[in-house]
């Protein structure tokens, strides 16, 4: 069985990329001409992109940097402490929403600081796979395609990332703890 999935993940893209080819000659369709458009399409969406992303990239630098987190985690401690959720969570569950690289360096700490298999490190793992970067997604990608009223969607981001917190601490509480 394991033999069968290697195989099908190690030629999974290059035959859809094959495919893609052969398809697209068969149907006649300039396939470089079209691929080259595409990319030209690509490098336009990614400068109209790079204000945005580079606003929130150094939105989440000052945020880290400035000691802001630091003092939300000392205001939040007293609640934390009677809803026994652990402080050292409590970073990544408010990097996600921004930032992805940021978060990911978070987890990846926990993890090696208390171990893949500890509580917090399943907690870690559990919350990075259950959460997503709602503000950077709308920043990205709202603003390539010009998007300019986002309200629900941050709303609706926002509260599926909380769901995603709190599950994650529910689940793993309840199966690991």
């Amino acid at each position: 069985m394991y033999q069968w999935v290697s195989l099908i993940s190690l030629w999974a893209i290059p035959v859809t990329i094959a495919f893609v080819l052969v398809y697209g000659w068969h149907r006649r369709i300039p396939v470089y001409e079209t691929f080259v458009d595409g990319a030209k399409g690509g490098l336009t969406t990614s400068i109209r992109i790079l204000p945005h992303l580079i606003a929130m990239m150094v939105a989440v630098t000052m945020f880290r940097e400035s000691g802001a987190l630091e003092l939300l985690l000392s205001v939040l401690k007293p609640l934390l402490e009677v809803l026994h959720v652990p402080e050292e969570i409590v970073p990544l569950a408010l990097l996600r929403p921004l930032t992805g690289t940021g978060s990911l360096a978070v987890a990846t700490d926990l993890i090696a600081q208390y171990g893949p298999d500890s509580f917090i490190g399943r907690l870690a793992a559990t919350m990075q796979g259950s959460t997503d970067t709602t503000l950077y997604v709308l920043t990205v990608y709202f603003g390539a395609v010009g998007i300019r009223n986002s309200a629900y969607a941050l709303r609706v981001g926002l509260w599926s990332d909380l769901a995603g917190v709190i599950f994650s601490l529910l689940i793993v509480s309840y199966v690991f703890g």
